[in-house]
C-alpha cells in the first residue's frame, strides 16, 4: 500500500488531496494526518492564507507509555517522518501526558477555528 500511494504521488504530489476535496465545499476543513510537506504545500497553494497547520506532538516516553514501540523501516519511514523538519506550523499541540494542557491547547484551536466560521 505504501509502495502504490508513493508512486501516486510521484507521479502527481496533489493526487490524495485533489481526492479529499473534490466535489465538496466546506467553510472550514480539518484534515488530519497530512504526512508528507507536499501535503501541506498543495493545501497552501490551493487554499492560500486561510490554511492552518497543526502539528501533534509527544515526548517518546509518553508514546511509549501508550504502548508505541519503535519499528525499524515504518516508524522512521517518510510517512512517519516527513514533517519532523517541517518546522513551520501554526499550531504545535504537545500531548506529552498533560490532559489539562491538552485541552487548554485545543480549547484555543477550536476557538480559533469558531472564529473563521
Amino acid at each position: 500500500m505504501i509502495r502504490w500511494g508513493e508512486e501516486k504521488r510521484q507521479a502527481d504530489p496533489g493526487f490524495f488531496c485533489r481526492k479529499v476535496v473534490e466535489g465538496v465545499s466546506q467553510p472550514v476543513w480539518l484534515v488530519s494526518d497530512t504526512r508528507r510537506v507536499s501535503d501541506i504545500q498543495w493545501f497552501q497553494e490551493t487554499y492560500g492564507a486561510v490554511t492552518q497547520t497543526v502539528r501533534v506532538v509527544a515526548l517518546e516516553q509518553s508514546r511509549q507509555q501508550r504502548g508505541w514501540v519503535f519499528t525499524p523501516g515504518v516508524d522512521d519511514g517518510e510517512s512517519e517522518c516527513g514533517l519532523d523538519n517541517f518546522g513551520d506550523f501554526d499550531w504545535v499541540i504537545e500531548n506529552h501526558g498533560d490532559e489539562q494542557r491538552l485541552e487548554e491547547q485545543l480549547e484555543d484551536l477550536v476557538e480559533f477555528v469558531r472564529t473563521r466560521l
